[in-house]
């Protein structure tokens, strides 16, 4: 998290618990498309050093982990909250971090050859879910309301707010499995493909950023949504399950290519 007032930022460290992080089926299908779109030599050493086990099958791991305080620290690399009117790289650094120090220290920690084996598996699994945590808009919200958390609204005759609303309610909705959303990638180019990974973090976080100001500006406190909400934005929802997991890919690829 990023905010103008460093006072802030020693109170933010709780600011925002959420109950799901786009849907453990949406980090598995950012995944599972990662993991469609990961080069051989990247293929091979990330299963070795994930036991056996794809991408899908650890993209919750950063969420599940939350149950222990000895993990508390990473509380704040899931999301990050700064002023409408600013870039991430214009204001104060959140002290305890934020999603985008996050991605960067996961890189950090898995590229460094000093690091143990242990280390690289656990900042890999981490990797894996904090970059689909960048692509939920909500989690490029405004600090004032904890990312969406308390701007109140209904999702059919269930009570929810903003930030649950695409975390969880959209896609949950949806009722697709994650393989099933994964399958929904239309066919791209390379030169498409590479489209959508240009950039850096930093590039990516504005665009989330953007997105989330249009979700804003979707909904009023106490207003109930439904299927015509969802109609709308399935479309917006699943395109981000698709950038993200071609960007996730494109980061694993630099790291193990």
């Amino acid at each position: 998290m990023r905010i103008l007032v460093v006072l802030f930022c020693f109170s933010v460290n709780l600011v925002l618990a959420n109950d799901e992080i786009w849907s453990k089926t949406g980090h598995r299908a950012i995944a599972e498309i990662a993991q469609q779109h990961l080069t051989k030599k990247a293929e091979k050493t990330i299963t070795q050093l994930l036991g056996g086990h794809d991408l899908a099958f650890v993209s919750n791991f950063a969420d599940e982990i939350k149950a222990d305080r000895n993990f508390s620290k990473f509380n704040a690399w899931h999301y990050v909250n700064y002023p409408t009117d600013k870039k991430y790289t214009e204001v104060e650094p959140n002290p305890y971090g934020d999603v985008v120090m996050g991605i960067q220290k996961c890189i950090e920690m898995v590229s460094d050859e000093g690091s143990t084996k242990e280390d690289k598996v656990f900042y890999l699994k981490m990797l894996i879910h904090f970059v689909g945590d960048l692509h939920q808009p909500m989690h490029v919200g405004r600090l004032e309301d904890r990312g969406g958390n308390d701007l109140q609204v209904r999702w059919f005759d269930e009570g929810t707010n903003l930030h649950r609303l695409w975390d969880k309610n959209l896609i949950d909705s949806y009722g697709m499995s994650y393989t099933e959303l994964a399958q929904t990638m239309p066919k791209l180019s390379k030169g498409e493909i590479k489209q959508i990974q240009r950039g850096t973090v930093y590039d990516w976080v504005e665009e989330s950023q953007d997105l989330a100001n249009e979700l804003y500006d979707s909904v009023e406190v106490g207003e109930k949504h439904g299927y015509q909400y969802s109609y709308k934005y399935n479309k917006l929802m699943i395109k981000q399950l698709h950038v993200g997991g071609l960007r996730l890919a494109k980061v694993l690829n630099e790291l193990f290519d």
